[in-house]
């Protein structure tokens, strides 16, 4: 249903035209998007007519995935106001700012750590299905900017008073700053082990909210501040990660930008290079190769004489991966020896960040061989892929279910399909038993690529596997 009448909304014809989108294929991309989140939609050509030509606005989380789908066509965020619909419920910017003021910085957090909750309460299964955008990799220049020119804040201490809360404010010790770390630690190897959708691993945005944002807006020395701040920004990004292994891509977005914003704070370098990672990693995932290019550079730039040896290596390897998305064979391979050079010169007495823990030779072979994966070269993608199913991976199942399925295309384009289906089956095995969208979407991919085999007994008996499998909400 749509709302009031209020003439023909030109600016959302102009910009329907400036994208090259029919009315049919608006209503398509909208009801698509709405799927995606968890919501049926059935607007056609004619729900479009209306509100172009007698501007009738739409209800709910409509006009937001209007301008997400035309934001998608376009490369870029789509405000309400260009399209005319800024008089609809606004959408909250929340998590998208990387506020220069430390003091902001802290708002800009809290509010986010409070919103997603929120949403969770509503029954709606977060604002994400509801309000949010879409992912935009452009919302990621301005916080990777800002944090290449200035890195670490000159100070973060923070005295308030008692009069501008409800109560005494929370002075933060290094006791409480342990308390998130040691929930971090739990995060990630509940993440790698079950995947971000297992209900462990998605109490974190839980205890940020309980437990980060109260410490965050109480007082502190600059000591324990930078302190606070680093920890936040571990739990912060394996929020943003667990929603980007769920599919939640938008969500995602906002937690990373606002975990490279207290990385900032924390003056952890490395770490704020371990987020501009993690975006490169989304962004090279959603198809954006040469934006993952310029995020994994960013970390690798302000990280020189900083990181450790194993750290550079991973940097390295993200870049790496974005190379090979963007079809650059060439920077591809020697981002992969730069990284494989760094990782031989790690050394076990190195000071490795505990977050870096999941990074060892295995995880390097791995992605090298979705390198290759993406080049075209099977040959190496087997071969890398044999080393990096060579040892137990009792620590990180969705990392084995992912190789089993890149290993299954190599297989297939050596024109091996009894090994291709083999190494599926058991890939589906192992998607079967964790919640990662992003293991599903792997094994879509390995039944798209075998549809022209669709009639063969091993095929069938894969893709009847999988039914359960894909059947499953994300």
């Amino acid at each position: 249903m749509s709302r009031e009448q209020r003439g023909p909304n030109e600016k959302l014809g102009a910009v329907l035209a400036l994208a090259g989108i029919s009315n049919a294929g608006l209503a398509r991309r909208v009801n698509d998007l709405g799927a995606q989140r968890g919501l049926t939609l059935r607007y056609d050509k004619t729900s479009v007519a209306r509100w172009v030509s007698k501007g009738m606005v739409p209800q709910g989380a409509a006009p937001h995935l209007i301008a997400a789908a035309i934001g998608q066509k376009l490369g870029r965020p789509v405000p309400l106001h260009e399209i005319g619909l800024a008089d609809a419920d606004p959408a909250p910017e929340v998590g998208l700012a990387f506020p220069r003021d430390v003091g902001q910085a802290v708002r800009s957090a809290t509010e986010l750590y409070r919103l997603d909750l929120a949403g969770r309460r509503a029954g709606s299964g977060g604002i994400w299905q509801s309000l949010a955008g879409s992912f935009a990799v452009s919302a990621y220049a301005t916080p990777a900017s800002r944090w290449l020119i200035t890195p670490a804040d000159s100070s973060v201490a923070r005295e308030v008073n008692p009069a501008e809360g409800s109560g005494a404010p929370v002075k933060v010790g290094h006791s409480d700053v342990q308390k998130l770390r040691e929930a971090a630690e739990d995060a990630r190897r509940w993440d790698s082990k079950y995947g971000g959708g297992d209900w462990r691993s998605s109490m974190v945005p839980e205890c940020l909210r309980v437990e980060a944002a109260p410490l965050l807006l109480g007082s502190y020395s600059d000591e324990v501040g930078r302190a606070l701040f680093g920890a936040s920004a571990e739990l912060t990004r394996l929020a943003g990660w667990m929603a980007f292994d769920t599919g939640q891509q938008e969500a995602a977005q906002r937690y990373y930008i606002q975990a490279l914003r207290l990385a900032r704070a924390a003056a952890d370098v490395p770490l704020g290079g371990y987020v501009l990672a993690s975006m490169s990693l989304q962004a090279t995932y959603r198809g954006f190769g040469d934006e993952g290019v310029d995020l994994a550079q960013a970390a690798l730039e302000r990280n020189r004489g900083l990181a450790t040896a194993r750290t550079m290596s991973f940097f390295r390897l993200v870049e790496a991966r974005a190379h090979a998305r963007a079809g650059d064979a060439q920077a591809a391979g020697a981002a992969l020896k730069a990284a494989e050079g760094w990782l031989e010169r790690s050394r076990e007495g190195d000071h490795d960040p505990s977050w870096l823990g999941f990074y060892s030779y295995d995880r390097f072979c791995a992605d090298a061989a979705e390198c290759y994966r993406d080049l075209k070269a099977p040959r190496q993608v087997r071969r890398f892929t044999e080393q990096a199913l060579s040892k137990p991976t009792e620590e990180f199942v969705r990392s084995h279910g992912l190789r089993l399925v890149v290993s299954a295309v190599a297989e297939l384009e050596s024109g091996n399909l009894d090994a291709a289906c083999e190494q599926g089956v058991r890939a589906v095995e192992v998607a079967g038993r964790i919640s990662s969208a992003r293991t599903t979407e792997y094994v879509k991919d390995l039944l798209h690529r075998l549809e022209p085999y669709g009639d063969e007994p091993r095929v069938v008996e894969l893709r009847e596997r999988a039914r359960p499998l894909l059947m499953t909400p994300a």
